[in-house]
């Protein structure tokens, strides 16, 4: 029997894997905000917030990567919010990182707003608003627009494609375990769960990428022009791709688990008969299935590799290759132990050898993924400094720590397997050096166990048909025979319930592997957070353009920090406020301001409202949407300023229903 003190782990591993599953599903739900965009603006033309003497011809956006357009991707809004640009967007001398739109002739003076939007070449939508002037700014009605994803929308596409990882994982390594190990009902579930978890996955996918990418609601999953919108782009024709694919995987699991069905391998020897017989039959549909099981598995890794992070950056032709291994690789390890878990939870006989057979591929699995996991990580994320210092960088630390967790796991697994040979194989070592008569003994009480147990079940068998007789003649017989065979179902369940708990080293083994499947499901939620997460290579590069953006102008920008004292007259109506403004230049800002009392303790006020004006353009007054956060905490973020100069700012704080202050400070934008 394991011990109590090997048991006390497991649950509290459990805990704690479940409440980081729980964290990351969240950042899973959302991760389709802009702020983990994949493809960054790094330069328009005009510049944001500048003001030239005479209206351009075309406005120009260039991105940190390719961008892919729509008919409406690029809108140019006057004073009033009139559109004031001709056609379509388009790339700009055919570059797939730029989008430009031509512009009337003629154009007024006044302050014009660029609303963009895109799709990142990796599949994740992008988008946001800047200002520029002709001639002199103005003061305009237009507001910037948003480009958040619908809450519901993105929680449910990301949930999506969790789900379509998780069903690759067990469609592929339900495969090869069966294909090499043991084939069984309960691995056939779960080939065939990973099947079925694919394809509802992907055509939800593909539902919901219209309104994912063009940032509507729920209601518009429906509307057939987003569709087919979608399935023009290298995105949708990839879940296309995927779903074409799934209906030859259809067709392998059928010969796989049908009229192939490799068991365990036990007979192999057996079976090494005629080449030009049964067997050889038999050996040339594993080679064919083998072969079209992996061009099936490699397409379907590779709707993944041509539409994401590898298709894009660096090295593309190296990197989707590399990535289509590493999806594989994931696969066969953990797909396979998902087999392996259910094939030892339930009564399913597995001999030694079909575990070690396992036990060596997943071994080879796990190199491919150390190899392909470090060049991707040299790829995505560039220097030690982003490995750290990016969100991307510190998911990727968490991947490596849980790969490294799994591979601890798997060495007690290992250990677990060797004990497990030495029950099952005849005996082992020490059965070799036994003497002919310890042999003999141990066969003939075999003999008799069986032999009790045979008359055991016989004796069974006649009590059920004298059971069935008397409920003949009372009637009923139907349900009672029905009743019986129900009893005697439970009673066999049970017995291979006792049978297969009685085993300790299979059963220590089983709960290593079930310790392994527990890290592996928190692992593909950490990967398809990262797959939803801009990669540190990128965002260095972006920070670098915007900083030396910033450089080349006349006034560097940062954030801004305003202390105003405020006091409303009533009770507990003194205190503190301090308002940061970053990064205080024309464009998108985050405003935030602390409360604190004359302890210098955070406190909490009834209302505060933070709104700036341009006196000398007459732009203003524009109102800060503050949320709170905590006690003595609001932020609000994306609040748009249209141009740079000295900028008024109005603070208005109510204690109470009646005591209410205004102060105003000049903030210098940038």
């Amino acid at each position: 029997m394991t011990p109590p003190t090997a048991r006390r782990p497991l649950p509290i591993l459990g805990a704690l894997l479940a409440a980081l599953l729980c964290a990351l599903l969240g950042t899973v739900s959302f991760g389709a905000a802009p702020a983990a965009a994949h493809a960054a603006l790094t330069a328009t033309d005009p510049a944001d917030g500048s003001v030239v003497k005479t209206a351009p011809q075309r406005v120009k956006l260039t991105f940190s990567e390719g961008v892919l357009l729509s008919a409406d991707s690029l809108r140019v809004l006057d004073p009033q919010g009139k559109r004031v640009e001709e056609g379509r967007a388009a790339h700009a001398d055919g570059a797939s990182d730029t989008a430009a739109v031509a512009l009337r002739g003629g154009l007024a003076d006044g302050t014009y707003t660029v609303a963009w939007q895109a799709v990142s070449a990796d599949s994740h939508p992008v988008g946001g608003a800047f200002t520029f002037s002709v001639g002199a700014p103005s003061k305009t009605t237009v507001k910037a627009p948003t480009a958040d994803v619908d809450p519901t929308v993105g929680a449910l596409y990301g949930i999506g494609r969790y789900a379509a990882y998780a069903g690759f994982v067990l469609l592929v390594g339900g495969c090869v375990f069966a294909g090499v190990s043991r084939s069984s009902r309960p691995v056939q579930k779960i080939a065939v769960g990973g099947w079925v978890t694919l394809f509802a996955s992907t055509t939800a996918l593909l539902l919901l990428r219209g309104a994912y990418t063009n940032t509507k609601g729920l209601g518009s999953v429906l509307d057939f022009s987003l569709l087919g919108g979608v399935l023009s782009t290298k995105p949708g024709a990839a879940l296309l791709s995927r779903l074409l694919l799934l209906s030859a995987a259809a067709v392998f699991l059928a010969v796989l688990f049908g009229s192939y069905a490799p068991g365990d391998g036990s007979d192999r020897r057996e079976r090494k008969g005629d080449a030009g017989g049964p067997e050889g039959d038999r050996r040339g549909l594993a080679y064919g299935l083998a072969i079209g099981g992996a061009v099936v598995a490699t397409g379907l890794a590779a709707t993944w590799s041509l539409a994401e992070h590898a298709s894009v950056g660096i090295q593309p032709y190296v990197a989707m290759p590399v990535d289509i291994l590493h999806l594989l690789a994931v696969g066969v390890w953990l797909g396979g132990l998902a087999a392996l878990l259910v094939t030892l939870r339930s009564a399913t006989p597995i001999r030694r050898a079909a575990v070690q057979r396992f036990s060596r591929l997943a071994f080879a699995s796990v190199c491919v993924l150390v190899a392909t996991g470090t060049y991707q990580a040299w790829r995505q994320v560039g220097t030690w400094g982003a490995l750290t210092g990016t969100a991307y960088g510190r998911w990727l630390l968490i991947k490596i720590g849980l790969v490294a967790v799994v591979v601890g796991l798997a060495y007690f697994s290992r250990r677990w397997t060797n004990r497990l040979a030495d029950r099952t194989d005849a005996g082992g070592k020490k059965g070799k050096t036994s003497s002919k008569s310890a042999k003999s003994a141990k066969v003939v009480k075999s003999a008799k166990v069986a032999e009790a147990a045979e008359k055991a079940k016989a004796a069974e068998k006649a009590k059920d048909a004298e059971k069935a007789k008397v409920g003949v003649g009372g009637g009923g017989s139907a349900e009672r025979t029905a009743q019986l065979a129900r009893q005697r179902a439970a009673m066999d369940r049970a017995a291979g319930q006792r049978r297969r708990d009685a085993d300790e080293n299979r059963t220590g083994l089983r709960r290593s592997v079930l310790a392994e499947t527990a890290v592996a499901v928190v692992l593909l939620a950490v990967t398809t957070v990262l797959s939803g997460t801009q990669p540190g290579r990128a965002e260095t590069e972006q920070k670098q353009a915007a900083a030396g953006g910033a450089s080349s102008g006349t006034a560097s920008a940062g954030p801004v920090d305003i202390t105003i004292p405020y006091d409303t007259g009533g009770a507990d109506g003194s205190g503190t406020a301090r308002i940061t403004i970053d990064p205080a230049r024309s464009g998108d800002n985050t405003v935030e301001a602390h409360t604190t009392g004359p302890s210098g303790r955070p406190v909490d006020i009834p209302e505060l409202d933070i709104s700036l004006t341009e006196k000398e353009k007459k732009i203003g007054p524009l109102h800060t949407a503050l949320k709170r956060q905590s006690a003595g905490h609001w932020k609000a973020t994306g609040f748009q300023l249209p141009m740079a100069g000295s900028w008024q700012l109005t603070l208005t704080v109510r204690t109470s229903d009646i005591d209410q202050v205004t102060e105003i400070k000049n903030v210098k934008i940038n």
